[in-house]
């Protein structure tokens, strides 16, 4: 587990690196290049955070890109209008297909003096048009998107609607700007043109982000930010949580049920470390849901080794944290909501975790019913790691589920209850664990309940 502590602080590092150099009143400038991808929703997501929490007096979003994916920009369409700060694109270059929904969602917009946005038609990954009927559905509904996200920002709907739609006519006032039958795309001149008094689009054209703090009258410290080698890492994990959190359950049944064996608990905690730091790279979750869930685990421990059959107060408290924990470490809160998380924010999160209970209750289902009778419980069972001592040599080695052991049957112990073992029952010595006690060898034992592959014992007395 030190790669995952390694990680876990150095990600921690560049995090507090960022609030440290961020102070309130600073500008953050952001670089928005290359392909639009989720990696950088994940870059946008932790700056956009890290800039509010900090108190800086703006954002402004460096743009030189010629799209990508539309889920993507949708994404990160959402991230910036949950902005509470001023937001600004600055367009260096090109901020083409994608790009320009992107900028649509900032409030302002500035343009390099050699510049376009616009061209944000839909198209297969392979650059070919999408069949008539799933186009018409794309731009219906991201015609719908653009437009309310223009207006929410001040821009003409009309303007962002058309960069998709070929068939949007463009009109201010008397004038036609733009007709029919091709994809709007403009330069900085013609972004910047004022028709009744107001820009077609873009607030002015910049130089440099040093021009455009100067003409928007922004008087902070410019800051930049770049992003960070995790937010590729951070994306592959957060999109394989259901897979994670199966195979975390998955191992701890594993572990809980047959005594001895050590290769599920690392499996297990491999997969929630994994989840949980995943989460954390990715700006969605901190170090307190880390401690959430290791309570809860502590919780269920402590009902398991200490009160089993008496009380059910810690285990239900203990997976109630532990769900909770998982949740928690989903759900995608900006700076400024309200502690508890709405329906939206609660949907995916909620799929995921559906997704992983259910899958792990069907798997552990098949191992309950199938595993004790394969080869592959032998190689976990606890006398594959325990070498027969001189007075096991002759004894017939047998597994529970094999034997018609009910509650009530007397036994012996013949190695220390630590709280796992064995025992001799008749002529077969059997895998069995206690309740939490320990129990020396050669002391009676007796049948208190057999569970799946468990056998759970007490001292006779």
């Amino acid at each position: 587990m030190p790669i995952f502590a390694l990680i876990c602080c150095l990600q921690a590092k560049e995090a507090a690196q960022a609030r440290d150099i961020i102070h309130k009143g600073d500008v953050v400038v952001v670089p928005l290049r290359g392909e639009v991808s989720p990696s950088l929703l994940m870059f946008l997501r932790r700056t956009e955070k890290a800039a509010e929490s900090s108190g800086a007096s703006a954002i402004i979003f460096e743009m030189n890109t010629y799209g990508g994916r539309l889920d993507s920009a949708a994404e990160i369409t959402s991230v910036l209008n949950h902005a509470t700060i001023p937001t600004y694109t600055f367009i260096n270059s090109n901020a083409g297909s994608a790009g320009s929904l992107i900028a649509l969602a900032t409030r302002h917009i500035y343009m390099a003096p050699v510049s376009a946005i616009g061209a944000a038609a839909p198209v297969l990954p392979t650059g070919e048009d999408l069949p008539a009927t799933e186009r018409d559905k794309t731009i219906s509904y991201w015609s719908a998107l653009i437009r309310s996200s223009a207006i929410r920002n001040g821009h003409n709907p009309d303007v962002g609607e058309a960069f998709m739609n070929k068939d949007k006519e463009v009109r201010v006032g008397n004038r036609l700007v733009h007709a029919k039958g091709t994809l709007l795309t403009l330069n900085a001149q013609e972004a910047t043109e004022r028709i009744d008094g107001k820009p077609l689009l873009a607030d002015g054209i910049a130089d440099s982000i040093v021009d455009l703090t100067k003409k928007a009258g922004l008087k902070g410290n410019i800051v930049s930010l770049n992003p960070s080698g995790f937010e590729q890492l951070a994306f592959w994990i957060t999109a394989l949580a259901p897979l994670l959190l199966l195979g975390g359950i998955i191992g701890a049944y594993l572990e809980f049920k047959i005594p001895g064996a050590s290769l599920p608990g690392i499996i297990s905690a491999i997969c929630f470390a994994l989840f949980f730091l995943g989460h954390y790279l990715a700006g969605l979750a901190g170090w307190e849901v880390v401690g959430l869930f290791a309570l809860g685990m502590v919780l269920v421990l402590i009902e398991i080794l200490f009160f089993a059959h008496s009380t059910i107060v810690f285990g239900v408290v203990g997976v109630f944290l532990i769900l909770a924990s998982l949740l928690w470490a989903m759900i995608d809160r900006y700076p400024g909501e309200t502690f508890f998380p709405t329906g939206r924010m609660l949907a995916i999160p909620l799929l995921n975790l559906f997704i992983a209970i259910a899958a792990a209750v069907i798997v552990i289902a098949i191992l309950a019913r199938f595993l004790p009778r394969t080869g592959l419980y032998r190689r976990f069972a606890l006398m594959t790691s325990n070498p027969r001592g001189p007075s096991l040599a002759d004894a017939p080695y047998k597994f529970a589920t094999a034997l018609a052991l009910t509650p009530g049957t007397q036994g012996t112990a013949i190695t220390v209850l630590r709280p796992s073992g064995k025992a001799r029952f008749a002529d077969h010595v059997v895998d069995v664990v206690t309740e939490g006690e320990f129990i020396a060898s050669q002391t009676p034992v007796i049948v208190i309940q057999t569970d799946g592959m468990r056998v759970v014992v007490k001292s006779t007395p």
